[in-house]
């Protein structure tokens, strides 16, 4: 099995930071049901090439397939549907991004 970090960057409307705390509480619940890892981590972002309405979060996956089965969960979820479209008021836009450990195989 690989590990993966799945990496989420998204930019929040600057006015929508208090909102975005009470929406998390609420995905917090739904990942956790769905089988999310309890390790998500959030950063915002202090210095550098994003502005200061970055927010990265992160999961730490045990499995590219354990990730996928438990995303097509979430999609699928009418829960986890209807609190997404309520974070694309707070939440500006949204990229994904994918990392593996390296070298796949320690020498």
């Amino acid at each position: 099995m690989v590990i993966v970090i799945w990496r989420q960057i998204q930019k929040i409307y600057q006015d929508k930071w208090d909102e975005l705390e009470e929406i998390n509480k609420k995905f917090n619940e739904i990942e956790k049901k769905l089988g999310f890892p309890d390790n998500k981590k959030r950063y915002r972002h202090l210095i550098g090439t994003q502005d200061m309405s970055t927010l990265i979060i992160e999961f730490q996956w045990e499995s590219m397939a354990k990730m996928e089965k438990t995303v097509t969960k979430a999609v699928l979820d009418p829960e986890y549907q209807k609190l997404t479209a309520e974070s694309q008021l707070i939440i500006q836009s949204s990229q994904w991004e994918l990392y593996t450990p390296w070298p796949l195989v320690p020498p």
